[in-house]
């Protein structure tokens, strides 16, 4: 009988059957950017590109009562959602319930 070749593999997380899934989704950044004084932007990056970037900006602006625009980042060249003001849960609250994005795939800066 072979009893040192059986392995035991223990999991850390509940949900290993979706790590497969979660491996090929890229993480979603909302972050913060100070202006001047209360001024602040809400920059979110690392939507996918196949995704109606217009389109999305436009229904935020609209929801969110906010000005906004898409602009393309100098490092990495993705492009990047800029709205005015401390969006960040609403932001997230919309990505989770339009599907857009799982909730573990977003990754909020500044709290």
């Amino acid at each position: 009988m072979k009893t040192d070749s059986m392995q035991f593999i223990t999991f850390d997380d509940a949900d290993f059957l979706d790590q497969d899934a979660t491996a090929l989704e890229e993480k979603v950044h909302i972050r913060v950017q100070q202006r001047s004084g209360r001024k602040c932007i809400t920059c979110i990056s690392g939507l996918a590109e196949s995704l109606d970037m217009k389109r999305i900006c436009k229904a935020w602006k609209k929801n969110f009562n906010c000005n906004g625009s898409i602009q393309r980042d100098e490092d990495t060249g993705q492009r990047v959602i800029q709205l005015s003001g401390d969006q960040r849960i609403q932001v997230r609250t919309f990505l989770v319930d339009e599907q857009i994005c799982r909730a573990k795939s977003i990754v909020m800066h500044g709290f």
